[in-house]
This record gives structure tokens, C-alpha cells and sequence, in this order.
């Protein structure tokens, strides 16, 4: 019977799983597989399974209570294993390197950093900073201009736009690094200008809120940052 894996712990954790649900239209008793020093929290893997809202908030809901009551590795949405041999038998070829990264992670929880710049004002100050991209916006204002000044116009604040982003980005994570023990930078989107979890000791919890918080307001209203955590160290297993 193939297993659905949410996360590894160490065989001290509470392990009280008592009436939470797993992925699955009908979710099975999650139960732990142990090894002599660590345990993984499993279900029975629905046939069912796919990337929906319902199967990724129980995925998250189960590493959540979990990590609530003691350090785990949360493993990624969708990870099955052949049986439970086969998840008892990865417990122990890897014990070192799990019970390791358990310990960096004791005491530790991830804050999630997203960052949101206002396309009009990011573009307000492109024209009225940058004289070739003034001048261009002038010369093409309602359908004026050639084609080539179009084309120079919108390769110039497309430039602009990811210089700029960029560079708030990287103030955004040298503000906050001091404050954290590890950093993961995801790519920048079309929506977001800075995506970066950070590691950060508990003890440093209330200051790295606090300082996030304040970095917000220094940036004023045409910038926000949304700021999650304490979470489980998703980005950091």
C-alpha cells in the first residue's frame, strides 16, 4: 500500500495526530512510521490526490499542528512513497542528515517576505526622473511618434521598472538579513518585486516582525510588504 509522507520528525515529537485530516476526498488516520530515532507522520495515499485547494490546505493544516507542537522537516505537497518499509528504510539510511537538520531547525520558524510595488507610481517616477523616457512618453502621447519611438519608449521603462525593482529588492533583504540565520530568494514575478523567506531564531521573532513592519513604512503607501510567519521552515529542509 503506497504511503502519502507530510513530514519527518525526531521520535520525541508529541506525534498527536487525534482528529486531524490528510489529503484525500476521503482522508485515512494519519499515523507515524519509526525508525529507531525518527519518525514520519503518513496516510494512506488517495487515489484522488491532485493539486486543489482541499488537498494542499490539509497538506499544510497537518504540517502546521505538527510543527506547532515541535520541530519537523515538511516535505513537499505530493510526496508518496512504495509502502511503509520503504519510508522506514529512508529513515534510516538518512538519520544523520535528518536528525542534523532537525537540531538547526529547533527553535526556528520561517517568515515569508513579499513585496508589491504601485505600477502607476513606479511609472510616475520613471517619467519624471529618467529625461529620455519623458521625452519619449511626449512624443508619442495620443498615437504621436513613429513606431521606433513606441518600441525605444517601452524597452526603456521596462528597464527601468526591473532596475529599480531589483534595487528594492536587495534593500529589502539587507534590511531584514541581519535579523535572520538563513535567506531563500525566490525568483521576482510579474507580481512581486521581492519573494525571500528567511530562517529566524524565535528569540528574534517580535524584532524581525517589528523591523519588517518599519521598513514598510519607511517605503510609504506605493509600496507593500506582506509579511507570513512564524510558519514551518518550508523553505529550509
Amino acid at each position: 500500500m503506497s504511503v502519502y509522507v507530510y513530514a519527518i520528525t525526531k521520535s520525541g515529537h508529541p506525534l498527536d495526530l487525534d482528529g486531524i485530516k490528510g489529503v484525500g476526498e476521503t482522508p485515512t488516520e494519519l499515523h507515524s512510521v519509526c525508525s529507531d530515532e525518527l519518525c514520519a507522520v503518513v496516510s494512506e495515499a488517495p487515489e484522488d490526490l491532485s493539486v486543489t485547494r482541499r488537498d494542499l490546505d490539509a497538506h499544510l493544516g497537518v504540517q502546521e499542528h505538527l510543527w506547532a507542537a515541535g520541530t519537523i522537516l515538511p516535505l513537499s505537497f505530493g510526496f508518496v512513497a512504495p509502502d511503509e518499509d520503504a519510508v522506514r528504510a529512508v529513515l534510516e539510511q538518512q538519520a544523520q542528515e535528518f536528525s542534523q537538520r532537525l537540531d538547526e531547525l529547533t527553535g526556528r520558524a520561517e517568515f515569508n517576505v513579499k513585496g508589491i510595488q504601485s505600477e502607476e507610481a513606479v511609472l510616475g517616477a520613471i517619467l519624471e526622473e529618467n529625461e529620455q523616457a519623458r521625452a519619449l512618453n511626449e512624443a508619442t502621447r495620443e498615437g504621436g511618434g513613429t513606431q521606433e519611438d513606441r518600441l525605444a519608449l517601452g524597452q526603456l521603462v521596462a528597464q527601468e521598472v526591473q532596475s529599480r525593482q531589483q534595487a528594492l529588492a536587495a534593500d529589502v533583504v539587507a534590511a531584514l538579513r541581519p535579523l535572520a540565520a538563513a535567506e531563500r530568494l525566490a525568483e521576482p514575478s510579474q507580481q512581486y518585486f521581492v519573494n525571500v523567506s528567511f530562517l529566524v531564531d524565535g528569540k528574534q521573532s517580535e524584532e524581525f516582525t517589528q523591523a519588517a513592519r518599519e521598513l514598510a513604512e519607511r517605503y510609504g503607501e506605493d509600496i507593500e510588504l506582506r509579511v507570513r510567519g512564524p510558519l514551518p521552515p518550508y523553505s529550509f529542509t
